[in-house]
């Protein structure tokens, strides 16, 4: 695991579900954090339930705690066994407008 996968794993951990309380770490909902290229990353996380009413927010939080990390240019975010996975992904990782 590179330098900046390592620093893009501790930040998003310490994200907190605000169902639980718990932070995404201590609920092991991060599965993998790659550095796909320089600066940017790909992070892939699966929420508590397949059925969860805030993984999309969940995603956003995710996203938004790695594009704080010195470095960072890029965040891909990866949901996994939600039910409306494939919508998540799209909407979380659908480039900005300028």
């Amino acid at each position: 695991m590179t330098e900046l996968e390592d620093k893009v794993r501790e930040a998003v951990g310490k994200v907190v579900d605000p169902e639980t309380g718990l932070t995404f770490a201590e609920m092991h909902m991060i599965k993998n954090v790659k550095e796909e290229e320089p600066g940017v990353v790909k992070v892939g996380f699966i929420p508590s339930s397949p059925f969860c009413p805030i993984a999309f927010k969940l995603a956003m939080d995710i996203k938004n705690a790695a594009l704080k990390v010195a470095g960072i240019k890029k965040a891909l975010v990866y949901c996994r066994g939600h039910m409306m996975e494939q919508q998540i992904n799209e909407m979380v990782n659908k480039e900005q407008q300028k």
